[in-house]
């Protein structure tokens, strides 16, 4: 298998040389996402989200053909391949990376040989067992996020992540997958219930002691909705606020469906960071 030549202006950086945290745009080719299903399942329709949010400051697209919502219906490898093959090529070709966002082996796989050069598993690499070979293989990135099958609220929620994420590096270590390619993500949502995704957020700064990157994905979650009592679309300001917050406590991605404002943010971070270590040298 050949391995992916990843843009290096868009690579995950050495943390200390990062200019800004990075802004990943969720581009979904489903029926049934909870956000935008329906909306991106014609190609050309999917094509022009990509171009838009490139155009509104994305510095990585993540393509997800599988609804990973509570309750959705799992998808087989052909049904997956067949909604993402027709848009993958064509957004490799638009000067992004591309993640590709998929638990399946298979899926990574063909994806990468397409372009792809992030694999966003929101299993962790546990889910498909295949996954972490391939990942090696293809020299991928990856992001691996933590999930549960059901939320329970006695548990001690950093405690379960932190666990996870330990096995999930492990697998990654063992198949060969450099350090500097992987990256953590808490998977606010993903089997959690609302007090544990806020306790996540106030202690986002803990998750760095297993010395990966952190990518925080809120975007339009149901947390933001319980607090401001608003639908799916209406969720793009306490999207926003989540995410600063976990950029202040030491995120170097957000995953998001509203690109500009995010990228307008991460870009107004940066220069404070700026101005603060000018501050700071003088």
């Amino acid at each position: 298998m050949t391995k992916v030549d990843f843009m290096t202006s868009y690579a995950f950086p050495d943390l200390g040389k990062m200019e800004r945290p990075q802004v990943m745009g969720i581009l979904n080719v489903t029926p049934d996402s909870f956000s935008d299903g329906g909306r991106f399942n014609a190609v050309e329709d999917a094509l022009a989200q990509a171009r838009c949010m490139i155009g509104e400051g994305a510095d990585i697209l993540d393509i997800g053909a599988e609804s990973t919502r509570p309750g959705s219906a799992p998808v087989s490898v052909e049904d997956e391949w067949a909604r993402l093959e027709p848009v993958l090529a064509p957004v490799c070709d638009m000067g992004r990376p591309v993640s590709i966002d998929t638990y399946k082996a298979e899926i990574a796989k063909r994806a990468c040989a397409a372009g792809a050069t992030i694999i966003n598993d929101v299993w962790g690499l546990q889910k498909d067992p295949a996954m972490p070979e391939v990942a090696a293989e293809t020299g991928a990135h990856v992001i691996m996020m933590h999930n549960r099958l059901a939320a329970d609220p006695g548990i001690d929620i950093l405690s379960d992540i932190d666990r996870w994420f330990e096995q999930s590096m492990k697998l990654a270590d063992r198949a060969g997958i450099p350090r500097d390619k992987q990256m953590l993500d808490p998977g606010f949502g993903f089997g959690k219930t609302i007090d544990q995704n806020f306790q996540i957020l106030n202690r986002f700064e803990t998750l760095k002691k297993h010395g990966l990157p952190v990518l925080a994905g809120a975007s339009r979650k149901r947390m933001i909705g319980a607090v401001l009592n608003v639908e799916t679309d209406e969720r793009m300001f306490g999207s926003l606020a989540v995410h600063l917050i976990a950029l202040q406590k030491g995120a170097e991605m957000v995953r998001v469906h509203d690109v500009c404002p995010h990228a307008d943010a991460v870009r107004m971070l940066a220069a404070t960071r700026r101005e603060t270590a000018e501050i700071d040298q003088d």
